[in-house]
């Protein structure tokens, strides 16, 4: 069992996560400063980096890498990983998500195809059962593509062009007149039920069969609390470990506020035969200090699901849904309801942009702008 930690700067450390001992520095991982790692077994995990790269390791020859693979032309900020098809999903701000078929990697790299592309894209997620991808971006949407299939090819541009959004009016859910894409027309559907703007795309052919299509693109615009019209930025994206809900740090666009949010994924009966039918609902949120402006902090859950950490000016903070850490299932609320404070932990001199739980351990890391990794085993 092993702990990987990469901060903002070109280097990867490895933990052990019992006794918190140093095992490995990776120095030079990167020409540019790491962003995100992903294990794809016990032994092989890949690391991606503003660099514009994705480097794949082992940790039985850390020496080298296994290979570098390039296809991004921007900072690359997301691994995900399908165990199911051992196919490795990527993102970046070019705004591309990228596959990559491990199945046939070679020193040279693996073979890849772009997959989706939009505008403003920040984050990309797999819910656990790799059966939706949600891409959160700069202009205050959600995006969900539903009953995803990685081995299909998505005509790159086939989807609208998101522009920035300075309202929640439903006209500002449209295509870019530049865009090579298809201009939609008529206005987004509203859930009364969640709070959100939402509007789908799918084929011609799926309508005239009556079935939901593979790949169906939901357009979510995800309630904030106190947001007045004033739009916002999705800067961090995480999933619960049982797929139940989806962890957002948003930021006003106009001021210093910014909002750790939880929301429940409701499914139902689908508006048409060929509807999408997830929607989402505010349930828990916390106002955060926003130190640092206009970098990016990423939260995330715990393993179990029970607790947030999520980055506060020089620490972090463990929320949880209620004073007794409870199951988000045993304790939703009717309505949303404040995230509570259960621990603040802070060793820092500088901003904090990124906490991570141990998966196996009842550990913490968390790293800042200088570059300098924290470790904490809290006691309750």
């Amino acid at each position: 069992s092993v702990l990987t930690v990469a901060c903002e700067q070109t280097e990867v450390l490895l933990f052990d996560p019992i006794s918190s001992k140093h095992i490995k520095t990776l120095s030079e991982a990167h020409e540019d400063c790491v962003n995100n790692i992903r294990f794809l077994d016990n032994r092989l995990f890949a690391t991606c980096s503003d660099d514009t790269t994705i480097a794949l390791w082992d940790l039985r020859k850390l020496n080298t890498k296994v290979c570098t693979l390039h296809g991004h032309t921007s900072w690359v900020k997301n691994i995900e990983y399908d165990t199911n098809t051992r196919l490795l999903v990527t993102s970046g701000f070019d705004g591309n998500v990228i596959i990559w078929d491990t199945n046939r990697c070679t020193e040279d790299g693996c073979p890849h195809k772009k997959f989706f592309h939009t505008r403003f894209l920040m984050r990309m997620r797999l819910t656990p059962d790799c059966s939706k991808m949600l891409i959160s971006t700069s202009s205050g949407y959600l995006l969900i593509l539903h009953d995803l299939d990685l081995t299909k090819s998505l005509e790159v541009g086939s989807y609208p062009i998101l522009r920035a959004r300075r309202t929640t009016s439903s006209s500002d859910l449209t295509t870019s007149s530049s865009s090579s894409g298809p201009r939609v027309s008529g206005s987004p559907c509203h859930h009364s039920d969640s709070n959100s703007s939402s509007e789908k795309h799918m084929s011609r052919a799926s309508q005239r069969e009556g079935v939901s299509p593979r790949n169906s693109l939901e357009v979510l615009t995800p309630k904030v609390p106190g947001e007045r019209d004033r739009g916002n930025c999705i800067t961090s994206l995480q999933l619960h470990p049982k797929g139940w809900a989806t962890l957002l740090r948003c930021s006003s666009n106009t001021d210093d506020q910014e909002w750790t949010c939880v929301y429940e994924f409701q499914e139902g009966v689908p508006v048409r035969p060929v509807s999408p039918r997830c929607s989402l609902r505010l349930t828990h949120y916390i106002e955060e200090a926003n130190v640092g402006r206009g970098y990016i902090k990423e939260l995330c859950f715990s393993p179990d699901g029970r607790m947030v950490s999520s980055p506060h000016a020089y620490g972090i903070r463990l929320l949880g849904f209620d004073k007794q850490c409870s199951e988000l299932i045993d304790c939703l609320p009717k309505e949303a309801s404040p995230l509570r404070v259960i621990r603040s932990l802070y060793s820092h001199k500088d901003v904090v942009l990124t906490t991570k739980f141990s998966p196996t351990h009842c550990q913490i890391a968390s790293g800042c702008l200088s570059g300098r990794v924290s470790l904490y085993q809290p006691k309750f």
